[in-house]
This record gives C-alpha cells, structure tokens and sequence, in this order.
C-alpha cells in the first residue's frame, strides 16, 4: 500500500490551456521513469485549472518525486505557462483501493 502522496494544482496563464495540458501529458514518460512512483494522475478541474495527484510507497518516494525531472520541468516551464506558482499540498494516504498488480501488468489497469 502507498502511504503518502502529493496533490498539486496549477493553474494557467489565459490563452496557454492546450500548452499546460500538452505539458502534463508529456510529463507522463517522466513519472514512467521514476520507480517509487506508484501512481501519477494529471487531471483538469475546470477551464484554466489542473491537477496532479501522485502516491508512493514512503516519503523517501515522495522527496525523490519533489525533487525529480517533472518538478524541474513544472520549474522551468512555470513562468511561462501558469498564473501563479503551484499548490502543493503533501497528504498521508488514510485507506485506498488500487487495481491488483497482477491485472495492472496485464494492461487491464489502464
């Protein structure tokens, strides 16, 4: 089970929606590539606004994820694609319910 996890939201800048929501999609091959990341959702909440919700196993994963390539990317790109800084909030996962991991390495978990 994930313990801990990251909910963060953007939100961008008028007339850059297709940019920030290209922008999440790419940073998918970057969450591929971090191995303590067990799961990674980019998701719109309304026009302008976007989230980004990770777990992992511990807060090592986590540190690892804060500090990682898509943390340096939402750091270079920021200024350019969103209206304020990031809302980061650092949460502690209480119960969950995720796709066996054997249905998940089948390709049913998609």
């Amino acid at each position: 089970m994930d313990y801990v996890g990251v909910w963060a939201t953007v939100e961008s800048k008028p007339g850059k929606e297709e940019e920030v929501e290209a922008f999440l999609k790419s940073a998918r091959a970057l969450a591929e590539k971090e191995e303590q990341t067990t799961s990674w959702y980019a998701v719109r909440i309304g026009p302008s606004r976007y989230g980004i919700f990770d777990t992992f196993p511990d807060e090592r994963g986590r540190v690892a994820h804060l500090t990682g390539e898509i943390a340096k990317a939402l750091a270079a790109k920021g200024p350019e694609l969103f209206a304020r800084e990031p809302e980061i909030h650092r949460l502690s996962i209480l119960a969950s319910k995720a796709p066996d991991a054997a249905m998940a390495a089948a390709g049913h978990g998609e």
